[in-house]
């Protein structure tokens, strides 16, 4: 169904779309996806080698099943939801545990929004799920524009003080609907304590006007979910709105929580937004673009390049209780996602939207770390992937920092700089990486006797492929080069990390 909905409508698609990736540009494309690294020279010996027809389902369900996966998400969803901010009330050790924990168990994508959208911060076993809240300091705007953003894949920024100038779908009511459910919320006791939870007032209500209404008209909104049903409140006898009464050093907690609302407001299925922005997230995840592109901005000014895909994905996510391994899996069977990005001989770029062929996909922060740990580091011994390569740790920070996007903003991966490309030939961590040590990359190509073999182990750990003739001999030839073996091997290590092949998935 998704390669039929892709090709509908597309005049010329069979004899402009690209082949079938080959093994080794599947293998490395799926092992970054869904593992955030690179198959070790062993792994895509054996891959390569399978006859198994069934050898590249087998591949998927096993990283599926990989607790690589999970910290693969893991460094996804911290980005998608927390966008690089700093951290400030919640540890990101514990925030990552929980985020591993909730994609290690497949818990469903509505269940993991409602704990992030209802948590307080009270109890410290789900305090971690407060994050999302608390690191954002609970300011009410900045919190109503992300959630809209993440789980409506709405911008509404724009609309905050008036209906969006650009964009007719986005209103003022809208942005207001969303704040009501959070604006009676603060942090309590304050927003400079480290261990601040969340409190709520039993009253207030969002007034509003535009900046454009030159009669200045107020008008007020009860919480609602874009165009949904208005959240009628109880009426409550007075003196008696509170649970806990608000006093000095007392956390209120009135009888009517607005925001606990939300969470099932925003994940209901008379709200068809979450599963349609959850859907396109996954798939962008996968494909490098989302179906609505940019993921953030879908509306009618902004279609879907394949609308009719983007509802049987979000129907189909809904449908199956938001299981993301299995959208995810999906995906990634589809000719679609395993088309080569190599374009038959003679063709014309075509416009990434059509998926014509795979995309090139810049690697995020940690995918790169993480990826030239692995290529570069001893042969991994765990088929589990149950931990990451050794090496990895002390340099995740550091690819952080240089290859992060901005904090606050969505971080896309395609950010290039001068201080990237300096980092990539002069950095300490990435020369720390490249230096011999038992084991390593290039300690086993210092040991070995035949060129051939170190050229296929630099290719194979490197590119998870094998090396061609002329690559074989252009290895060859820049070992003998020089009377400093291990300087040369070195440098041709560092080459081929710094490439646009290692750089990309694609």
């Amino acid at each position: 169904q998704i390669d039929a909905l892709i090709a509908a409508g597309q005049k010329g698609h069979e004899k402009e779309r690209a082949a079938i990736a080959g093994d080794a540009e599947f293998l490395r494309r799926i092992y970054l996806d869904l593992a955030g690294l690179t198959p070790s020279p062993d792994e895509t010996r054996a891959f390569l080698a399978d006859p198994d027809k069934a050898k590249r389902e087998k591949v998927i369900d096993k990283l599926l099943a990989s607790p690589a996966y999970a910290r693969r998400m893991t460094w996804h969803f911290d980005v998608v939801l927390m966008e690089r901010h700093a951290d400030k009330k919640v540890p990101r050790a514990a925030w990552e545990e929980y985020l591993r924990s909730s994609f290690a168990e497949n818990k469903p994508y509505d269940a993991f929004a409602r704990e992030l959208l209802a948590a307080d911060g009270i109890d410290p076993k789900t305090r971690p799920a407060a994050k999302f809240y608390l690191d954002r300091d609970f300011e009410p705007n900045l919190v109503t524009k992300d959630v809209a953003r993440v789980f409506l894949g709405r911008n509404l920024q724009c609309a905050q003080c008036h209906d969006h100038p650009l964009i007719d779908a986005y209103k003022q009511s809208e942005y207001f609907g969303i704040l009501a459910f959070l604006n009676r919320t603060y942090l309590f006791p304050n927003a400079n304590d480290a261990k601040a939870v969340l409190a709520e007032k039993a009253d207030g209500e969002v007034n509003f006007v535009s900046v454009f209404d030159k009669a200045k008209k107020q008008n007020t909104t009860l919480p609602r979910v874009m165009t949904g049903k208005l959240f009628e409140e109880p009426k409550l006898e007075k003196g008696k709105e509170y649970k806990v009464a608000p006093a000095k050093d007392v956390r209120p907690v009135p009888q009517y929580s607005r925001r606990e609302k939300l969470a099932a407001a925003m994940t209901s299925a008379e709200n068809p937004y979450f599963s349609r922005a959850g859907a396109n997230r996954l798939w962008a995840l996968m494909l490098g673009r989302g179906i609505v592109h940019p993921v953030d901005l879908d509306h009618a000014a902004n279609p879907p390049s394949h609308p009719e895909l983007l509802d049987l994905l979000a129907k189909e996510f809904a449908a199956r209780k938001f299981d993301v391994k299995a959208l995810l899996r999906e995906i990634a069977l589809s000719e679609t996602y395993q088309r080569s990005s190599e374009l038959p001989a003679g063709s014309d770029e075509p416009p990434p939207e059509r998926y014509l062929a795979g995309l090139l996909k810049p690697l995020s922060a940690e995918q790169l770390a993480f990826a030239a740990a692995q290529a570069t580091g001893p042969i991994a011994k765990d088929p589990a992937m149950t931990t990451p390569p050794a090496n990895a740790a002390g340099v995740v920070p550091t690819f952080r920092n240089m290859f992060g996007g901005q904090p606050g903003l969505p971080d896309h991966g395609t950010t290039t700089n001068l201080d990237q490309t300096l980092f990539l030939k002069f950095g300490g961590a990435v020369r720390s990486l490249i230096a011999p040590r038992g084991g390593s990359l290039a300690d086993r190509m210092m040991k070995a006797t035949d060129p051939n073999a170190a050229a296929e182990d630099l290719f194979l750990s490197l590119y998870s492929r094998l090396p061609t003739a002329e690559e074989k001999q252009d290895v060859a030839a820049a070992i003998k080069a020089t009377p400093d073996r291990a300087a040369a091997i070195q440098e041709l290590i560092w080459a081929c990390l710094a490439s646009s092949e290692f750089r990309f998935n694609h």
